[in-house]
């Protein structure tokens, strides 16, 4: 009898292999950690809404939202606490920042596991992540951006700018040269006014920055400085200028001076990976980038300031965007 039931187990175990998924662990408690704090940041908003949706369809599974806040020093001994809690089986997140420190984590807690996305890192058999090809959300409101301009300032100085919280590898190797080369693809002659805030949250430094942007020529800015980005968006208000935002509909923001909003399927992809999850996919120690060809990465035309450029502007913005989805330009990534 015994011999019969090793038999069988190994059997199941086989089965189960072939099929792309593993019985050696269930997955059923979730812990949603939030680098930041969910509300007003749309990236962090679909991340809770994803999970959310994931483990309400699976019987028996449960989750528990927790905010890091906005010091990163502080992000790896939140998820200290929360993986020497013992509570969690799988543990959920997204930003670039998070794969290293989740592997720092599962050396010491190796019974864990984590899913990130927005992050990249291969061969860590506890970790599965999934990076958004942001070169080609950059290249979008880059294309935008420069068609902005010239049709607002005929004549006048090929300019625009972008006002980050920080550098950050994303940022440098993917977001920027992204929207340059949306910019150049409009008119070689763009050039880029870059400005730096230091943090995530200061709107009043944000807003000082976009001014000196403004001054130095620009129509149109770009800014990757989460909840500090209000602060570009007052001030392009009042300087009657526009935005271009990322990663979520900000048209309400400033319905009059976000002209458009590149955005990411983040709840979408986080329903997906954490559901496959928990039900025993065997997706750890795999790394994925997907993009604008599988509809991760794409562009809300709902707002009343986009709805209300010319006609002609707008086909040709929407011809790149049908473009891009088609490879044209091929920003392709094997790995980052």
């Amino acid at each position: 009898m015994k011999r019969t039931l090793v038999a069988l187990a190994a059997v199941a175990a086989l089965l189960a292999s072939c099929q792309g998924r593993t019985p050696a662990r269930d997955l059923a408690s979730v812990a949603v950690f939030v680098p930041g704090v969910a509300s007003g940041s749309p990236i962090y908003e679909m991340l809770v809404a994803g999970a959310e949706k994931a483990v309400a369809g699976i019987p028996g599974a449960r989750l528990k939202v927790i905010e890091g806040g906005y010091d990163q020093s502080t992000w790896l001994d939140k998820l200290r606490d929360i993986a020497a809690s013992g509570e969690f089986d799988l543990l959920v997140t997204s930003n670039p920042a998070l794969p290293e420190l989740c592997a720092k984590i599962a050396a010491d807690w190796p019974e864990l596991r984590f899913f990130i996305a927005d992050g990249y890192l291969e061969g860590n058999p506890a970790i599965h992540t999934v990076l958004y090809n942001q070169a080609e959300q950059g290249y979008l409101v880059g294309y935008l951006a420069a068609l902005v301009t010239m049709d607002r300032n005929p004549g006048g100085p090929l300019v625009a700018g972008l006002v980050a919280a920080q550098r950050y590898p994303t940022l440098d190797r993917l977001i920027q040269p992204g929207f340059e080369a949306g910019l150049k693809a409009v008119d070689p002659g763009f050039r880029l006014e870059y400005r730096e805030i230091g943090n995530w949250y200061d709107a009043n430094k944000a807003a000082e920055l976009a001014r000196s942007v403004f001054d130095a020529g620009a129509r149109v800015i770009l800014p990757i400085a989460g909840g500090a980005g209000l602060g570009v968006v007052s001030a392009a208000t009042e300087l009657d200028r526009s935005v271009v935002w990322f990663d979520g509909a900000g048209y309400q923001l400033g319905p009059d001076t976000v002209v458009g909003c590149a955005t990411l399927a983040q709840d979408r992809l986080v329903e997906e990976r954490v559901k496959a999850l928990l039900e025993g996919k065997r997706l750890f120690g795999t790394a994925d980038i997907v993009g604008a060809a599988d509809g991760y990465v794409g562009f809300d035309p709902g707002g009343p300031a986009y709805a209300a450029l010319p006609a002609e502007l707008r086909l040709r913005f929407e011809t790149a965007i049908q473009d891009l989805r088609e490879g044209k330009p091929d920003f392709t990534l094997t790995g980052f």
